[in-house]
């Protein structure tokens, strides 16, 4: 099964790849993940690898994903080494001038050789999970454009602070 979701954020393509990119943040926007913990020594980069779990209906389900596309700040794909058969791609562009920045996410999964009773799951769990890209997406802008909001309003007030003269 193959999912996107995608939306237009009030930000550089830098500060939502901060977000992105992180991986102790994931479960903070990530809608429907329960676990995402990094499994190894490397933390970010090509090679990292993290056990994700998603829960889907009364059960968590997941697999050992590991990075296989790193390209800061526009890139980000993974792909399963055990567990569900899993793809995912977080693809940013600038828009306006690098003042906003289009977000795509990616997810292709499926249950390998389990057959019409595989074919049925993906189909059924397709429904709740592109409800959490939609989600994740949206998680992600709010947190995003909120982040850069306060660091704008600190800059301004930086800016207006009377210099004071020794």
């Amino acid at each position: 099964m193959r999912l996107r979701a995608d939306v237009t954020i009030d930000a550089p393509p830098a500060v939502v790849w901060r977000f992105v990119a992180d991986p102790r943040g994931q479960l903070r926007f990530w809608s429907g993940l329960t676990r995402y913990e990094p499994v190894g020594r490397r933390l970010t980069g090509v090679g990292a690898r993290y056990r994700v779990l998603m829960r889907l209906g009364p059960v968590d389900v997941g697999s050992l994903i590991e990075l296989v596309e790193w390209q800061a700040p526009y890139e980000l794909a993974w792909t399963s080494v055990s567990g569900v058969d899993m793809r995912g791609r977080f693809r940013l562009r600038a828009r306006d001038g690098d003042r906003r920045t289009h977000v795509e996410l990616r997810l292709a999964y499926g249950i390998a050789g389990a057959g019409l009773t595989g074919w049925i799951a993906e189909h059924v769990a397709a429904g709740t999970v592109r409800g959490y890209l939609r989600r994740t997406l949206n998680e992600l802008a709010r947190q995003v454009e909120h982040e850069q909001a306060r660091a704008e309003a600190a800059a301004r007030r930086q800016r207006l602070r009377p210099r004071q003269v020794s």
